[in-house]
């Protein structure tokens, strides 16, 4: 009986190993001795590679000749596919992108949309903007108030240490998973300045207690509750916003969260906070949200402003997580659908109204290298909006790197979460 059951282990590993070949050796590889590559997404960087779901050699890049090492995750049928000129062989294996991306042959434009560019950004029309002029835009999709001149003033803080091998690629979220909170919605609330601050307070908290609190913190809170900031869902500063985080702190985003209709009584602070004498606060309210029961208030150290130098920010982001950075939309950015972002003047250009923009707060996540259609390398941050996951990369988009793309780069903050010893790993 023993042999019939290691005669069945046996045959079950060798069907289980043959499968594993078809799947991930599509081309009719031959491994040797000098082939050592493992074609797993899960190994080294690959699946990192593969972030943005339907968008393959435009987040890949495009390879000359054979490459077996330019291949991407084809989500849509559970398999891989390949950005090098090989793959227009008989047998196809190219990704759906690679013909219009790689070779440049012409692809469907989104209907009416003027903005398109060499370097291959596409642009969509989203119906959260429909019937909205760009004023309106303007003014009920961002909300941050332009950089006060104490903010400007502050020194700038290097990182340490001083120099490091940065990867090509890097994104918060495979350095800390589960640590980092994606793209929340202010939808017609122009609060980007809340919705910024408390993310990023967030990653940073939970990183630095290495995964011991990890909630997300509640925009509705500042929104509400930070007197500075009095307009609200009309706008506000980050430094202000920063100022309560230190002094009044946040509840999480599940007890206190963002509310759809944003009018005056439904606006009014919902949650209280004393002081225990050493600076830690604590709430005095229960969740808005009655079925939440932590009401928890979590708080964070003065910010301080990170170099403005390219490297320096990504030495700050890849050893204490993502940061805040303040930039500008032109009228164009409402209309990101995927790629690398540069502002493009629209068709309109000569219209006053196109020349207006404002200012917009972010985070920043990572950043990577794109080979493009012409081989030349293109450097770009990873950021995080707040318009949801249905707008741009699933909530995120790409823009330039290292040129201070629409002043993506003039301000970076950051800031320590304010943890006690007994909260600290």
């Amino acid at each position: 009986m023993w042999i019939g059951y290691k005669i069945l282990i046996v045959s079950h590993l060798i069907t289980e190993i043959w499968a594993e070949k078809q799947y991930l050796s599509q081309r009719e590889v031959d491994p040797g001795a000098d082939f050592t590559r493992n074609h797993t997404i899960l190994e080294g960087t690959r699946f990192k590679r593969a972030i943005y779901k339907g968008q393959y050699c435009r987040s890949f890049g495009c390879c000359e000749d054979r490459d077996d090492g330019c291949v991407t995750q084809f989500y849509e049928v559970n398999a891989l596919c390949y950005c090098d000129t090989f793959c227009e062989r008989e047998n196809s294996d190219c990704c759906p992108d690679y013909k219009s991306f790689c070779r440049g042959e012409k692809e469907w434009l989104p209907h009416a949309t003027p903005w398109y560019t060499e370097d291959r950004w596409t642009a969509q029309n989203y119906s959260q903007f429909w019937g909205m002029t760009l004023e309106e835009g303007f003014k009920y999709r961002l909300g941050t108030l332009p950089p006060s001149p104490m903010l400007l003033s502050m020194n700038e803080v290097t990182a340490v240490p001083a120099i490091i091998d940065l990867p090509e690629f890097f994104v918060a979220y495979y350095k800390w998973p589960g640590w980092t909170h994606g793209p929340l919605d202010q939808k017609n609330c122009a609060a980007s300045w809340a919705f910024s601050t408390a993310s990023v307070a967030a990653d940073r908290i939970a990183i630095q207690s290495k995964g011991r609190y990890t909630a997300n913190l509640s925009p509705q809170n500042l929104i509400s509750c930070c007197a500075k900031n009095r307009h609200g869902c009309s706008s506000g500063s980050i430094d202000r916003a920063w100022w309560y985080l230190r002094k009044r702190g946040l509840v999480s985003h599940a007890c206190y969260p963002f509310l759809k209709d944003q009018n005056t009584t439904n606006n009014a602070c919902a949650m209280a906070s004393r002081s225990d004498g050493r600076g830690k606060r604590h709430a005095t309210k229960p969740c808005p949200n009655n079925i939440e029961k932590s009401n928890r208030i979590y708080q964070c150290s003065p910010p301080y402003r990170v170099s403005s130098n390219e490297t320096e920010i990504m030495k700050e982001i890849i050893h204490n997580g993502p940061v805040q950075a303040i930039m500008q939309v032109h009228e164009d950015f409402f209309h990101y659908k995927s790629g690398i972002y540069r502002h493009v003047t629209s068709t309109n250009e000569k219209s006053e109204k196109y020349q207006k923009l404002q200012t917009h707060a972010v985070k920043l996540t990572g950043w990577g290298t794109l080979r493009g259609a012409q081989g030349r390398k293109e450097k770009f941050w990873i950021v995080a909006n707040s318009w949801g996951n249905s707008w741009g990369e699933n909530g995120y988009f790409r823009i330039l790197r290292g040129v201070n793309e629409s002043d993506i780069e003039k301000l970076i903050i950051a800031a320590w979460g304010q943890l006690t010893s007994s909260d600290e790993p």
